[in-house]
């Protein structure tokens, strides 16, 4: 584990020049969690936006092994490959990932993944959550929260709650539940370094501005990401064998050790809050 981002490695398993858009906090978030699996990983992937910043076969902007699987079978894939490697001695002790997005994971890929949780496969899931389906052009998803504007709710915003993917995962039993966010590289990473170690299925959630979808500047990513934390929408936490744990700026507002903020600044940066007053 690291106390601080200088204390990161220098490796890079995530090259520059991928096909991500400006501010992309899934780039982020995916250059820092590859330093922390190493270069003995297999990545499966559906179609989403990590296809997209993976680049176009035959290259590649990741240096690890990459699985492209159907947007519905990414935890099955990744628990398909882990048994491969077990049946001949996964002599280089790869770890097997499922990377998908919101829509690949709350909505379309979800009996995929309750099955192998429920099976405990050695397996990493991660969901990145962009809060819809940004590699076709913003249409909502069950993760989209409520009130926001996106292709397919474009008068008035998403009429629904947002799904609690994380209670989903609870309620299966797993050893390890974590989030994270691109924001907070260093918890990001020893969040996965941790989940690399437990034996079992990991079930790791990753908070994902995105400028384009929510419609606001690259620049500030990091920003809207903090500000997530900061008030209260997103937080920071882990769930080891049933007992959870706050972390980061999440501890210090849950401990009153730092007031959390109003959420007015995050909802006012973003164009697809752009319906709500403040009063709403």
């Amino acid at each position: 584990m690291i106390k601080q981002i200088t204390e990161l490695s220098e490796q890079e398993y995530l090259l520059c020049g991928t096909r991500a858009c400006s501010g992309c906090g899934l780039a982020i978030a995916y250059r820092h969690a590859l330093k922390a699996l190493g270069k003995n990983t297999i990545i499966v992937i559906p179609a989403c936006c990590a296809t997209v910043l993976q680049g176009m076969y035959p290259v590649s902007s990741a240096q690890v092994t990459i699985v492209n699987t159907a947007f519905e079978t990414t935890a099955s894939a990744a628990a398909g490959i882990y048994a491969g490697l077990q049946a001949t001695k996964n002599k280089h002790n790869f770890n097997v990932v499922g990377w998908a997005g919101d829509g690949g994971t709350v909505d379309i890929g979800l009996q995929a993944l309750s099955a192998a949780a429920e099976r405990n496969d050695n397996i990493i899931y991660v969901c990145y959550d962009n809060e819809a389906y940004m590699n076709t052009g913003t249409q909502r998803s069950g993760a989209t929260p409520e009130n926001a504007l996106t292709t397919t709710t474009p008068l008035f915003g998403k009429q629904h709650k947002k799904k609690d993917i994380i209670k989903i995962m609870e309620a299966h039993n797993i050893p390890y539940i974590a989030t994270c966010s691109p924001a907070y590289p260093v918890d990001l990473y020893n969040k996965f370094l941790k989940a690399k170690s437990i034996q079992g299925f990991k079930f790791i959630y990753i908070f994902i501005p995105c400028p384009p979808g929510w419609g606001f500047n690259p620049a500030q990513t990091i920003k809207i990401g903090k500000l997530a934390a900061e008030c209260g929408i997103f937080e920071l936490f882990e769930i080891i064998n049933g007992e959870k744990i706050y972390n980061g700026i999440t501890e210090r507002i849950k401990n009153n050790k730092q007031p959390k903020k109003n959420p007015v600044e995050y909802y006012s940066l973003q164009m697809r809050f752009k319906n709500l007053s403040k009063n709403k």
